[in-house]
């Protein structure tokens, strides 16, 4: 949780509506199928329905009040890979930081799954 006091008081903001946000901002993402998250059970990579998106998302907090997020997704065949994964920082970043005012000091980008059909 990072909080940031101004004029009127402090405002909090924890770690679920970071991940709500980052999960947000890439899932909208040309190219991306959404969140992905890897299955205890079979070691498959497996589509997030929108409620369970966290799993897809890790905020780290810095001790300079910035943030890391990694992000776990599923893209469609035949994008770029390299292209999408660029998007989605720049997406991400500019969406978290605007929501926030937050500094985002690294968005890393793990493409563990393509959906083929």
């Amino acid at each position: 949780m990072i909080c940031q006091e101004n004029q009127k008081g402090n405002v909090c903001i924890t770690t679920e509506a970071y991940v709500e946000i980052a999960g947000t901002a890439a899932s909208y993402c040309f190219g991306v199928k959404g969140m992905a998250a890897r299955s205890v059970t079979d070691g498959l990579y497996h589509l997030l329905r929108k409620e369970s998106m966290g799993k897809g998302v890790r905020v780290e907090f810095h001790p300079d009040k910035s943030i890391s997020i990694d992000l776990h997704i599923m893209v469609d065949n035949g994008v770029n890979l390299a292209t999408v994964g660029s998007s989605i920082i720049s997406e991400v970043r500019y969406v978290v930081e605007k929501s926030t005012d937050t500094k985002v000091r690294k968005v890393n980008v793990y493409i563990d799954s393509m959906m083929i059909g």
